[in-house]
């Protein structure tokens, strides 16, 4: 079983830029289709960005087109999100996921398999 750890969240103010890392305990994430979620206090856990095991298609929610970024580093077991222009809604714990249909880009919480514990960023206005 894969295990995946976020890193990269904290404090930052409207405007400001984060990235994001999610890295993998194995090899078999070459394999894996990753997304990105987050989740907010009070509020269902929403897709955020996807991307296929080889990096060639990616899949963003509408709220983050040309603001964030995924990406991935097969050789690193790792993918990323760049997130630019932050605004204060964009504040919720991020996690990152893993799907074994690597070729697929999937939106929902339901279609992964395999969940990192998430990091915090928060966005003052």
């Amino acid at each position: 079983q894969v295990q995946l750890v976020e890193s990269g969240g904290g404090l930052v103010q409207a405007g400001a830029s984060l990235r994001l890392s999610c890295t993998a305990s194995e090899g078999t994430f070459r394999q894996y289709a990753m997304g990105w979620f987050r989740q907010a206090p009070g509020k269902e856990r929403e897709f955020v960005a996807t991307i296929t095991w080889s990096g060639s298609s990616t899949y963003y929610a509408e709220f983050v087109k040309g603001r964030f970024t995924i990406s991935r580093d097969n050789a690193k077991n790792t993918v990323y999100l760049q997130m630019n222009s932050l605004k204060p809604e964009d504040t919720a714990v991020y996690y990152c996921a893993a799907n074994r249909q690597g070729y697929r880009l999937r939106s929902r919480v339901s279609e992964y398999d395999y969940w990192g514990q998430g990091t915090q960023v928060t966005v003052s206005s």
